[in-house]
């Protein structure tokens, strides 16, 4: 009998069908794969399963026995709990208090916090999850903050755990953990709804999987008996290319130059050191690194958001000791930032004022400060339907818009401008194959028409597809540069981690 069974379960928000007519069964003991493009009702259905929605339609099953969930509070007494995309801390409170504050019904004193100290350290050590309850959570990484999410569950009973997109922001070592702690999980009995868009994380630890595409269920498998290429084609709807074709171009000018970059803060930290870069016409230069090694304040300096310590940076040309933003578009300049929700948009404003948040004073959209809207919608319209960004009109804000699609919007601002430098820093993060693909026909595209990338990603795989030439950070230094044709994936894996590799054509002894 499973765990938990839905049944023509159907969700509405006015004309929208989120979920229709949905049926997927869940055993015990396995880790579940929810599988589908951004949009195509992952989380709806999971927020139904949670009691955070209703559904219109069908029932919801546990063990045999229909139940009604109106609350997570309804859910987690029926021991089903959900770890959220965006966590939900506070901050400035330790582990062990984050956790007391979500059982509630008793004050945080010491005595209690110590109790729930000593369960946690009890959790911890049974699942492999490496917390320490004194440690406050905004001076944790984002792994550690989700394992606090994963005890606040456990701590009250939760046999079934529903993990909504739980890689989005980690790293691979923080990945190959959680991965390890749901397998520790599932070895004591628990079960997990692993909710995702990512085909490699979904062939790294689910038993079996569940495809969504526009609200209802396309395709189950066991996952063993599968291969992504089927699954992708499930979720689109189409064949689709997991591979890019990599094909060299000549490389031109130099556009985008810097010598001896660096970067100190304030504090004395050290960010950047002495980074000599450039990036040619008809190329793309890869900067390969695990997160959080000076790569976003490598773009802020070049994009002009942040003033270097030292060195210089020149720009189809020119050359500057102190670059502001405008002057990086000026000089034909522009950037995908890798949040396009805080820093690459504005998710109150419609799409059509964020396809011109650079050119609201240019003609025509602008005359004397009177904006002309006749001609702000025709360019939004034209840059829809040219990049395939999928919405009801031009009208509709940034937040309603799935990610994959938020993100076609900031490559046609963008590329709309025919800039001679584009620095693309995570360009795929959070997205599905299909708007992947989307994104890596474009950046293509650019290229071969004469465009220069700076190209920052930590998936491997995407700077080996894309790239001409791979820049390895470590630290906030470039520890080696090397051509695409050189390099795989071990070699930039022990560069990564600070190794010395041998050089290409090394013979290896032994």
């Amino acid at each position: 009998m499973p765990l938990l069974r839905l049944v023509g379960i159907t969700k509405r928000f006015g004309a929208l069908t989120a979920n229709s007519d949905i049926t997927v069964a869940i055993s015990r003991g396995e880790i579940h794969g929810l599988l589908g493009e951004n949009g195509a009702g992952k989380t709806t259905l999971m927020n139904i399963v949670y009691g955070l929605l209703q559904p219109d339609e069908g029932r919801i099953e546990i063990d045999g026995k229909p139940v009604t969930i109106k609350s997570p509070r309804d859910a987690l007494a029926l021991g089903v709990g959900m770890v959220h995309q965006h966590f939900m801390l506070v901050p400035d409170m330790t582990v062990a208090e984050n956790v007391a504050l979500a059982l509630g019904g008793r004050r945080l004193s010491r005595s209690h916090i110590g109790e729930v100290a000593e369960r946690i350290r009890e959790l911890s050590s049974g699942y492999g999850l490496e917390l320490d309850p004194a440690d406050v959570v905004e001076n944790t990484a984002v792994g550690v903050r989700q394992r606090v999410e994963i005890v606040k569950l456990l701590y009250r009973g939760a046999g079934l755990l529903i993990m909504d997109e739980p890689t989005a922001a980690l790293t691979g070592p923080e990945w190959q953990h959680l991965s390890a702690v749901l397998r520790s999980l599932v070895a004591a009995g628990k079960s997990v709804i692993f909710i995702t868009h990512k085909l490699d994380e979904l062939f790294g630890v689910a038993d079996r999987c569940t495809v969504l595409r526009d609200g209802s269920v396309v395709g189950e498998s066991v996952v063993a008996e599968t291969t992504k290429s089927e699954l992708a084609r499930q979720m689109v709807g189409r064949d689709v290319s997991l591979r890019v074709k990599h094909t060299r171009r000549a490389p031109g000018a130099a556009v985008l130059e810097s010598r001896g970059l660096s970067l100190v803060d304030p504090d004395g930290r050290e960010r950047l050191t002495q980074i000599d870069l450039n990036v040619r016409e008809h190329e793309i230069l890869g900067i390969a690194g695990v997160d959080g090694n000076g790569q976003r304040e490598l773009v802020e300096v070049l994009t002009g958001m942040r003033e270097p310590s030292a060195g210089e940076i020149l720009l189809g040309g020119r050359r500057f000791q102190k670059l502001t933003p405008q002057e990086y578009k000026g000089s034909g300049g522009a950037v995908v930032p890798e949040d396009r929700q805080h820093t690459g948009t504005v998710m109150t404003m419609p799409l059509a004022d964020n396809l011109l948040l650079k050119d609201f004073a240019s003609p025509p959209f602008s005359r004397r400060g009177v904006l002309n809207r006749a001609a702000i919608t025709d360019h939004a319209q034209a840059l829809i339907a040219e990049y395939d960004i999928r919405c009801p009109s031009p009208a509709v804000t940034m937040t309603t818009l799935s990610g994959g699609n938020q993100q076609k919007a900031v490559l046609a601002r963008e590329l709309s401008h025919h800039p001679r430098v584009l620095i693309a820093a995570q360009p795929t993060r959070g997205l599905d194959v299909g708007a992947i693909e989307a994104v890596y026909r474009r950046l293509l595209e650019y290229r071969d028409a004469g465009g220069a990338i700076l190209l920052l990603s930590i998936e491997l795989d995407e700077i080996l597809s894309l790239a001409d030439r791979i820049a390895v950070m470590v630290a906030g230094r470039f520890k080696r540069t090397i051509d695409v044709d050189d390099a795989d994936t071990q070699l930039l894996g022990l560069l990564m981690a600070g190794e010395d590799a041998p050089q290409p054509g090394t013979p290896v002894a032994g």
